[in-house]
């Protein structure tokens, strides 16, 4: 049996230039907490700014909380979890009323939280969410 040839050195430092880069995906998708070390999603009630935020027939990502709220016509409020069910990446999109995850491009209605492009199939998670002193508050469903 004839012997493998040795790889050349280009060989083996193209390889090991692409280890670094092809591991960022890994982190990107495997993120379970949101921007600068904040939980998934809220474990209390957390405040998230003024309910003149969200318009009518409208939503807003408050990306720092992984928490997206959106207002019905009669002029109440939804809140979802804005952690992607697919690969748990925290979803940084909001165009219109539709999320968009930056892992796999998963889409989800802001307004019901039910899935609009796979690849995730589970809707996001529902959470409480009021008004308090001219405030919107979030926080885990009780």
């Amino acid at each position: 049996m004839p012997a493998r040839p040795s790889p050349s050195r280009r060989t083996v430092l193209r390889g090991a230039a692409l280890t670094p880069v092809a591991g960022l995906g890994l982190a990107a998708c495997s993120a379970g907490a949101g921007a600068e070390g904040a939980p998934a999603t809220p474990t209390a009630p957390v405040e998230l700014g003024p309910g003149s935020d969200v318009a009518k027939g409208g939503a807003e990502l408050y990306r720092d909380h992984n928490v997206v709220v959106s207002r019905a016509e009669d002029g109440s409020l939804k809140a979802y979890s804005t952690i992607c069910t697919h690969a748990q990446c925290p979803i940084n999109k909001l165009e219109g009323t539709t999320l968009i995850c930056p892992c796999h491009g998963s889409e989800f209605d802001a307004r019901t939280g039910k899935v609009l492009r796979s690849p995730a199939t589970e809707p996001l998670r529902e959470l409480s969410v009021r008004t308090a002193n001219g405030k919107i508050v979030a926080g885990p469903l009780s």
